[in-house]
């Protein structure tokens, strides 16, 4: 090798063979410290997505506090995986590995959806998901429900979760984590002030359908049904039937609803 580099460093450095030579030297020697950073910053990056997706849960939850770490916060929260048919927890699944985003590409793990009932257009929808749960002081009962939601708005998949208090039935904060949609317009999911329009809604009807919705303009607080709406989003109409439908399948049959109603009837 040494007698390669000697060979070409040896010709004149106007030469072809010579200029070739210094650049795919130079690309392998920058390609090998790339590969070897992502490699050693891996275990990091794992670590900040853990880290990342913790604090979305504790905010979105209303439990962050001052003065407090992320993880110290979160040693608050319990993680369950539900299985999505029954509604009941499924306790051989470690939520603390499981990831409902892989399992929603695994055929295996997951099912197709039909058009018709496919209102959150998310194609496949995985048999488990995570809940996390904030207990009271007890332990015993549940004070807040925390849903990871998901549902395609105008231009992007949105994610993120939706927190119940203890009777599965009033909105306690709602809010995305990832999504794509235009920055002010359906990007407005991220308002502050707009998310502060969901805590107190209601979520079910008396016969147990969902009726939480984001209405086409703002709400009439006197108006019937105030309790399950909420004002759309200015000029992005699309985002925020999405929204709606997101909310509408998540909080239906085919999302969290058997579970919420065990917990609701049963106590778990």
């Amino acid at each position: 090798m040494k007698a390669l580099f000697d060979k070409y460093l040896a010709l004149p450095n106007d030469s072809r063979p010579k200029t070739l030579f210094v650049a795919v030297a130079l690309c392998l020697a920058c390609s090998i410290l790339v590969s070897a950073a992502a490699v050693a910053l891996r275990p990091k990056q794992e670590a900040n997505k853990v880290l990342d997706k913790r604090k979305n849960i504790l905010q979105i939850g209303g439990l962050m506090q001052e003065g407090k770490s992320i993880n110290e916060l979160f040693e608050a929260v319990e993680a369950r995986v539900v299985d999505l048919d029954t509604g009941e927890y499924v306790d051989d699944v470690d939520p603390a590995v499981y990831d409902a985003r892989k399992a929603a590409k695994d055929p295996a793990q997951s099912r197709a959806l039909e058009p018709a009932s496919d209102i959150a257009s998310i194609k496949r929808r995985e048999q488990y998901a995570t809940v996390y749960l904030v207990r009271d002081a007890s332990g015993e009962a549940i004070e807040r429900f925390i849903l990871p939601v998901r549902g395609y708005g105008l231009w992007s998949t949105l994610h993120g979760f939706m927190a119940l208090e203890g009777d599965g039935q009033t909105v306690s904060g709602f809010g995305f984590y990832e999504h794509a949609e235009t920055p002010g317009l359906g990007g407005e999911v991220d308002n502050p002030n707009w998310k502060a329009l969901w805590p107190g809604k209601q979520v079910y009807a008396t016969d147990g359908s969902v009726r939480l919705e984001v209405m086409k303009g703002a709400v009439d607080p006197n108006g019937q049904g105030a309790e399950y709406q909420v004002d759309g989003l200015a000029g992005a109409s699309l985002t925020s039937r999405g929204v709606s439908n997101l909310v509408q399948y998540w909080l239906g049959d085919s999302g969290f609803a058997k579970y919420l109603d065990k917990e609701r009837t049963q106590g778990g």
